[in-house]
């Protein structure tokens, strides 16, 4: 029995099915289908190392001066390049917290200052509090007295220049975190890279542990506050700990963690003494540069030993094959950040040996501090990576 032509038209026609298996007949059998363009790109435009360099030189270049304006300056130029490049990422939010941590050293240093005194001499006295008499064993501690302009004006300074040094670093956490920098380590570093990791998120799970069990209490009506309610949330949560490092143990075993190459016992032994010797290169190289009669041999012998310890690092690495998932790349961004950081602090630190009256007010006499032109231009070397270093997108 013959079909009608248009039954016939529709069953023999090619359906979509059809068409994507005549497609990939017709695909030459060598060539696999693209890739997008983006799985093989970075996720970050500027290496983890050269935020951490930038904001350790600015941390550096804040130790070099004790003036409240180059300080605030500094400060300043920090926040600036974290609201314009840190990424959209939960951990880009610690910056509050680091800024709250370092208001609250400030204001611990001035109630020290006022409570417990100060070493400075000062005439001019703002409050004399009730003075607590104590044994001769505590001569040289007082508490209560005079309090005067000069020793808040000093505690004001020190506890300014702690307060910068920790945004800095607050400002390097939020612009790339720890186990981002920790990811990029040489190979011969990559189990402690790992146990760091391990160790950096064991607090914050702790926490979270802690904060839902105590949320679950609550809601069943149960105490979790004093020793009865600390008991019974301590003992889930100390559970919960071991079954997470059960569970983290078997999957780092089952990933190969540990495992090494075979390399040639030569090469095992070069490294050895690369690393080993690096080392103390670096160690005599430091002893001298610290002292005064090694100011002639204290630089070359750091450079050469640290040179000998990232060969050392460099042929460890051999012990330990691995690949990098979407790895930072260091370009000419990550030079210009890590280069405006490191240009300030030696631009501060020059400043500090060639005018160190403009870097370090007196407090005794009090006097007004000035802004001095070149090392202020120095400081605002560091906002570079506002121009030259976007906020990147989010990791996919």
């Amino acid at each position: 029995m013959r079909r009608p032509a248009s039954m016939r038209s529709r069953a023999d026609a090619p359906g979509r099915g059809q068409v994507r298996v005549s497609a990939v007949a017709r695909r030459p059998a060598g060539r696999r289908p693209a890739l997008p363009a983006r799985a093989g790109r970075p996720a970050y435009p500027v290496h983890a190392g050269a935020w951490w360099l930038w904001s350790l030189a600015l941390g550096t270049a804040a130790t070099r001066t004790t003036n409240p304006l180059l300080l605030a300056l500094l400060l300043t130029v920090s926040a600036h390049v974290v609201v314009t490049c840190r990424p959209r990422t939960p951990t880009a939010r610690s910056y509050s917290a680091f800024v709250r941590l370092a208001l609250a050293v400030l204001l611990i240093r001035l109630a020290f200052a006022v409570l417990l005194g100060s070493p400075i001499p000062g005439t001019h006295v703002i409050v004399t509090l009730p003075e607590v008499p104590l044994p001769h064993w505590a001569q040289g501690i007082r508490l209560g007295g005079r309090v005067t302009a000069e020793a808040l004006v000093f505690a004001l300074y020190d506890g300014l220049k702690l307060a910068t040094l920790l945004i800095c670093v607050g400002a390097a956490n939020a612009l790339a975190t720890p186990a981002r920098l920790l990811k990029s380590l040489p190979g011969a570093l990559y189990e402690t890279g790992v146990a760091v990791v391990v160790a950096l998120t064991f607090a914050p799970h702790l926490v979270a542990d802690v904060q839902r069990l105590r949320a679950a209490r609550r809601l069943r009506g149960r105490p979790d506050r004093g020793i009865r309610g600390l008991l019974q949330v301590g003992l889930p949560v100390l559970e919960g700990a071991l079954e997470r490092s059960v569970a983290l143990a078997a999957a780092m075993d089952a990933r190969g963690y540990g495992r090494t190459a075979e390399v040639p016992s030569a090469v095992r032994r070069t490294t050895a003494a690369l690393t080993l010797g690096g080392l103390l290169g670096v160690c005599a190289g430091t002893y001298g540069l610290l002292t005064a009669e090694g100011g002639t041999y204290g630089l070359p012998v750091l450079l050469v030993g640290l040179a000998a310890a990232l060969a050392g690092l460099w042929l460890g690495g051999r012990r330990s094959p691995r690949t990098r998932y979407r790895p930072d790349a260091w370009n000419l961004r990550s030079c210009l950040v890590a280069g405006s950081g490191a240009a300030a602090a030696a631009l501060l630190t020059l400043a500090a040996s060639r005018d160190p009256e403009a870097l370090h007010p007196g407090v005794v006499p009090l006097v007004t501090p000035q802004l001095p032109l070149w090392p202020a231009a120095a400081v605002l070397l560091g906002l570079l990576p506002a121009f030259v270093a976007p906020a990147p997108k989010e990791p996919m």
